[in-house]
């Protein structure tokens, strides 16, 4: 929660709760946490080590600028692993798209050669490079 919280601008920690001598988990360790990422409200259980993250769950963020799409990637890449199309898994095993808007606007483009060929340079990138994607999408 709070490696998130610190990559994203708008984003805070809320309340936090912790196993007692009761249990199930180790006295004082985090049971459950609420924080928001962007507005976005979550909730965390600790169920234990026998829970893991697969990529049937991600999370999918919009990115406006290049610079957004590199600053997210590094970050949230860090220590983890870089994937194909956008796709990352951080270092705690959670997976991540992270994607320009400008993607889906090109994708959608009403020219399917352009559309096309956006698809065909996407499918060759791992983080995702809006000028390369546009110099596909221009080309003559």
């Amino acid at each position: 929660m709070n490696f998130y919280v610190s990559i994203f601008k708008n984003s805070k920690v809320g309340r936090v709760t912790r196993y007692g001598d009761a249990g199930p988990g180790p006295k004082g360790s985090v049971m459950s946490a609420t924080f928001q990422i962007e507005g976005q409200e979550f909730f965390a259980l600790n169920g234990g080590p026998q829970f893991q993250f697969t990529p049937a769950i991600s999370f999918f963020v919009n990115c406006d600028t290049q610079q957004e799409v590199d600053e997210l990637w590094e970050k949230l890449s860090a220590a983890g692993e870089k994937n194909r199309c956008g796709w990352l898994r951080d270092k705690y095993g959670l997976s991540w798209q992270i994607i320009p808007t400008a993607l889906g606007k090109m994708l959608g483009d009403k020219d399917l050669v352009k559309a096309n060929r956006v698809m065909k340079a996407m499918l060759q990138m791992d983080k995702i490079d809006i000028k390369g994607l546009k110099q596909a999408h221009d080309q003559p």
